[in-house]
């Protein structure tokens, strides 16, 4: 299992006991393997779709599932907006990287929803970590709430996280194609049991922008896994372009006409580059990974045949 570095210390003095317990819950398991049937949420989620921030509770799985939604200023469910998943870190919450990320501040000036769901004893079953959730069905059953209810546009919709939420969003890259534009994981890496298969590929094309830390200790895996990714999806990457402070910019176009975008930051470690100062945040990264993700997923809508 891939322990993350700076997770622990957002969350009160009740979490570390949690993680404790956590730690003895198998992560990447062999059941998360296994195939999964199809589940339908066994009570509908109540809420009523309205500017600003509300947690919705449903059923999922027979178990009870939180997300957040933000809605900007002036929403209603008359005008189809963007929606962004966004993914907390382990062990975490769906607070804590709306704090972190600043998405609901810029939702507002660019408008569009953001939703933040909940993993269940604060991780989500990703590629590396942890448990053995069905999160991918959890991730599906909200935002075709989002979708018929709330109106989210089902071409704009688009992944965010960091850490475990990072991994999370390779995974419903992969799991959910269909359903997701394109993704933008933070300090994290397409890397795990599952992705030994070289088949373990998006079968539509879902664009990549992704943040890799020089200093973090997953650098390595998450450098080498993002180079898997394009080999797989046969990507032919440009020369990477210098930025300041020695960071580089890469930008690979892939034979199903999907992009991937690599930032590698020499003097960060895991952490979100560009967020306001805090607990897994690097103010001083050089770059902003919001308002970076934000223009890429403006100008990468769903492809569809």
């Amino acid at each position: 299992m891939r322990t993350r570095p700076g997770t622990l210390t957002h969350i009160p003095l009740w979490s570390a006991v949690v993680a404790m317990l956590l730690s003895l819950t198998a992560c990447g398991s062999d059941d998360a393997k296994k195939p999964r049937k199809q589940r339908k949420p066994t009570a509908a989620a109540r809420e009523t779709p309205r500017p600003g921030v509300q947690k919705v509770t449903m059923t999922w799985d027979g178990k009870k599932r939180v997300y957040r939604v933000h809605a900007p200023p002036g929403y209603t469910p008359g005008k189809k907006l963007p929606l962004i998943v966004a993914m907390h870190p382990y062990p975490s919450t769906g607070e804590f990287v709306a704090k972190l990320s600043g998405l609901n501040k810029k939702a507002d000036k660019e408008n569009f929803l953001v939703a933040y769901p909940d993993g269940l004893d604060l991780g989500y079953n990703a590629l590396s970590c942890c448990g053995d959730e069905d999160d991918v069905g959890f991730i599906r059953a909200m935002t075709k709430r989002l979708v018929d209810k709330w109106k989210a546009d089902p071409d704009r919709i688009y992944a965010t996280g960091i850490s475990n939420g990072a991994d999370m969003s390779f995974k419903v890259a992969v799991e959910l194609h269909e359903i997701f534009a394109a993704v933008a994981p933070v300090s994290g890496a397409y890397s795990g049991p599952a992705t030994q298969a070289t088949t373990y590929i998006p079968r539509t094309p879902v664009h990549v922008m992704t943040f890799m830390g020089g200093l973090d200790r997953i650098y390595d895996t998450a450098d080498a896994a993002i180079k898997t990714w394009q080999k797989r999806l046969s990507c032919k990457a440009s020369s990477p372009q210098k930025l300041k402070e020695e960071i580089t910019r890469t930008h690979a176009k892939c034979a199903d006409k999907s992009e991937v975008v690599t930032y590698r930051i020499p003097t960060m470690g895991h952490s979100w580059p560009g967020a306001e100062p805090g607990d897994m945040a690097e103010p001083e990264a050089g770059v902003n990974a919001t308002d970076l993700m934000v223009e890429f997923f403006t100008s990468h809508p769903k492809q569809r045949s």
